[in-house]
């Protein structure tokens, strides 16, 4: 698929277009950001792993009926995705309090919530994408009320699946942002998951240290990003291909020899 011209460039992603006015190609840039992108720095690699890892989230929904926009990943840092108008609210799913929500409510950082708390943010950087009500959704008309039911349950549907699949891998998932697009399927107009599911949008505990194994490590300068987004792609099991990033050293236990009497 041939690359046109850039259509949009955000903070960790660029969106070209194709001859196919229904398909783009989505980049993943190494371009680190943090506090609405007063914090930023390039870190090698990182692009490369949140497109294996976001493919791989994304490709295992669409098996559970999640419908979203990714059709192939190209190479190590491209996507094929379908073109959607992104909905310009950002849905935040919370497991774990951590993050702005211990700040703005005073609550103890890891406190585990007795249900699954989902936030919405009004996706714009100049504003610091501030929370929003639904009654403020659906008063400018960003969707309809069966559009946002919709998706509440579609979130639901998705923090049930990517809680299972991290536990099985020794991962706590602590919260995750997603955000939805309108696309033209079959003449008829959709709302599918949109943008990436991987460490720069979810935050990921690992379960017996609560070793933070997100883009907290940046956030935070508690340093070896990469290696914390390798662990990731590693516990996942698909961390096989060349990625030109240095990998992860295991250090094997020595071997004790046993004395015979």
């Amino acid at each position: 698929m041939k690359k046109g011209k850039k259509i949009y460039e955000g903070k960790a992603k660029i969106i070209f277009a194709t001859e196919d006015k229904n398909l783009a190609i989505q980049h993943f840039k190494d371009d680190a950001t943090a506090y609405n992108n007063q914090k930023k720095d390039i870190i090698e690699g990182k692009g490369i792993l949140n497109n294996r890892i976001s493919e791989h989230i994304l490709s295992n929904l669409k098996q559970i009926g999640i419908k979203n926009h990714l059709v192939k990943r190209i190479n190590m840092r491209e996507q094929l995705v379908k073109l959607v108008e992104i909905i310009p609210i950002e849905f935040v799913v919370r497991n774990i309090a951590s993050g702005s929500l211990t700040k703005r409510l005073g609550i103890e950082d890891g406190t585990v919530l007795e249900y699954p708390l989902i936030e919405y943010c009004l996706k714009n950087d100049e504003l610091g994408d501030p929370i929003v009500s639904r009654e403020h959704i659906l008063a400018f008309k960003w969707m309809n009320i069966l559009e946002l039911d919709w998706i509440n349950e579609e979130v639901k549907r998705i923090n049930d699946f990517l809680q299972g699949m991290f536990r099985g891998v020794g991962i706590k998932l602590v919260d995750f942002k997603v955000e939805f697009g309108r696309s033209q399927i079959n003449e008829k107009n959709e709302i599918i998951l949109a943008d990436e599911i991987s460490p720069d949008t979810c935050r990921l505990w690992d379960a017996n240290t609560d070793k933070k194994l997100d883009k907290d490590r940046f956030r935070k300068d508690l340093g070896n990003l990469i290696e914390a987004y390798q662990e990731i792609a590693r516990r996942l099991d698909i961390l096989h291909e060349q990625t030109n990033i240095r990998p992860l050293k295991f250090t094997k236990p020595k071997a004790v020899k046993i004395k015979k009497k």
